[in-house]
């Protein structure tokens, strides 16, 4: 992947409110088990080619003179724990995030597409920012699952590149932002399960 690849989803993923201000971080795993990542502190929004930094699979920078963000052996656990995915976004939307504030899950069946690419999204449980403990309960999930909610801290998103990443988090900030207006106007109604089994069939 080129740099130019890397900038034009972060940009995406700011423009989407999936990262704003300097908040959240983004990495892609590349053909030879380097890295790329952003840099502790940068925006997604303007990112530029030195706020992107190489490091290997142990956390050593090989390319670059920044920090690489604080959260880069969650990202490296998630890649030692799933060869099938190569790029991971951690996101601070902010409707997303309202559920691991609330700690209310992110499981309820309320629109045909959350059936079919997610079912559920796990929580873990909260540690400090860029601790071992949290990479590692994360990456723990990442066994059975594609996306990782954090309590009180966001979401972590893998997938095969950051493009199916992007995507996949923008569908679940859709689904929670209708959550969210929904219980505002009074009531949310959940698909059941004859309707869901009829959604799982779609798979196929």
């Amino acid at each position: 992947m080129q740099k130019e690849e890397f900038i034009y989803w972060a940009k995406r993923v700011y423009e989407a409110d999936l990262n704003p201000s300097t908040s959240g971080n983004m990495s892609v795993r590349l053909p030879d088990n380097t890295i790329l990542i952003t840099s502790s502190g940068s925006s997604h929004g303007d990112l530029c080619d030195d706020e992107i930094i190489k490091i290997d699979m142990q956390g050593n920078i090989i390319e670059g003179d920044k920090k690489p963000s604080s959260e880069k052996f969650m990202h490296i656990n998630i890649y030692k724990k799933r060869d099938d995915i190569n790029a991971v976004i951690h996101s601070h939307s902010p409707y997303i995030t309202a559920f691991a504030v609330a700690d209310k899950k992110i499981d309820e069946v309320i629109m045909p597409e959350f059936a079919f690419h997610f079912g559920s999204v796990p929580t873990a449980k909260y540690y400090m920012p860029s601790s071992d403990n949290l990479a590692n309960a994360v990456a723990k999930y990442f066994q059975d699952y594609n996306a990782v909610l954090m309590q009180n801290h966001g979401i972590v998103q893998g997938g095969k590149t950051l493009k199916e990443c992007f995507y996949a988090l923008e569908a679940l900030q859709a689904y929670c932002r209708t959550y969210i207006y929904a219980k505002i106007l009074g009531n949310v109604k959940s698909l059941n399960k004859k309707e869901i089994k009829e959604i799982d069939k779609l798979k196929g």
